[in-house]
């Protein structure tokens, strides 16, 4: 059965499969991503973050579920798991 995800999500997850600079075009200005222990302030920084992750892990990125929260984060507990992205509108 196919997903009903806001477009925000399908448009971030269609960047994710291109470049850092399409990835930071999702987020605003002075949005916040936290990855690895570190936090990324700004476009520029999260497209340094998304650069760094594709040269350093080969991954793939698929929904799989999606339910509506009020939580703005997102979570992995550890490489090769399943992360839980939550977005709000």
């Amino acid at each position: 059965m196919p997903l009903n995800l806001p477009k925000a999500v399908v448009v971030y997850f269609a960047a994710d499969k291109q470049d850092g600079e399409a990835v930071a075009e999702c987020f605003t200005e002075n949005a916040i991503v936290k990855d690895e222990g570190h936090s990324y302030h700004g476009r520029a920084a999260i497209k340094q973050c998304k650069t760094g992750a594709s040269a350093k892990y080969v991954y793939t990125s698929e929904p799989f579920a999606c339910e509506r929260s009020d939580r703005p984060e997102s979570s992995s507990s550890q490489v090769g798991s399943p992360a839980t992205f939550l977005a709000v509108q």
